[in-house]
């Protein structure tokens, strides 16, 4: 059963999905991806989409990043809609960061040039750039790194790097297609709590993919579970943990038992 949104995130939600769905083609023939999705996200709320491969996770996320456009239904970012008719408005998508699984980091350039080329892009000059790619460091944790090469970082730190990037031009909004998917275990645990942290520290409004359970009931505030294709919204469950949230909690029973329910409706879907 999809929980009801309640009444403040329909009054002004900061992302909004209404009826979408998406169609695509793959060796002639048709492919039903997303239907019926029907999503009002909160300012600074932590969304994470959880569900099967070939769900439409990742497809979702592209469509609230203006990457793809849905074939019918609505996409409103902040208020504004993002697509009139086929051209997207370029005023919502100043909006949102996105954050892939791969850093995509430039290796000829320095990690601080890496954090600030979309600054660069923009024109601001480099005294800014580096005054702002400095404090980006810092938050994410790879101050006095700025010089290096992407090469001389581990994954985690490169990964550090890529969410600094995305933060650069201070949206309100970040989207996360697994972003933390290639790393082990503990680098992976050590992230989720550091991202937690610049999330509370910025307040954006967060959208995070992920196939792993245990990620998402750590970070979210929301979990919505998409069925198999074509995904639909299969449940929308409230997380109750009071943040902030340490590693400890997933020792928990409270967490255990969301685990178990989680695991549950994916087996179910099988």
């Amino acid at each position: 059963m999809v929980a009801p949104v309640d009444a403040q995130a329909l009054a002004s939600p900061e992302i909004l999905l209404g009826t979408i769905e998406h169609r695509y083609l793959a060796e002639d023939q048709e492919v039903l991806a997303l239907t019926e999705i029907d999503l009002a996200i909160r300012r600074g709320e932590f969304v994470v989409l959880l569900g099967p491969s070939g769900c439409g996770k990742t497809t979702m996320l592209r469509i609230m990043a203006g990457l793809i456009r849905p074939t019918s239904g609505r996409i409103e970012i902040g208020g504004r809609p993002l697509w009139d008719g086929s051209r997207r408005d370029d005023t919502a998508i100043r909006e949102l960061g996105v954050v892939f699984q791969d850093a995509n980091l430039f290796p000829w350039m320095s990690i601080e040039d890496n954090v600030a080329l979309p600054l660069k892009l923009r024109g601001v000059d480099r005294g800014a750039r580096r005054a702002k790619a400095a404090q980006l460091a810092q938050l994410v944790g790879i101050g006095g790194f700025e010089k290096r090469w992407p090469r001389e970082l581990s994954g985690g730190m490169r990964q550090r790097a890529a969410i600094a990037r995305a933060l650069s031009l201070d949206p309100n909004i970040l989207l996360m297609d697994e972003p933390f998917g290639a790393l082990d275990a503990m680098t992976r645990d050590n992230m989720n709590v550091e991202l937690q942290r610049i999330w509370m520290a910025t307040g954006c409004t967060v959208v995070l993919v992920t196939h792993s359970i245990t990620e998402a009931a750590f970070l979210a505030d929301r979990i919505l579970l998409l069925s198999p294709r074509p995904g639909r919204m299969a449940a929308l469950i409230e997380v109750p943990f009071q943040r902030p949230r340490d590693l400890y909690l997933q020792t928990g029973n409270e967490f255990q038992a969301l685990a178990a329910d989680l695991r549950q409706r994916l087996d179910a879907m099988h």
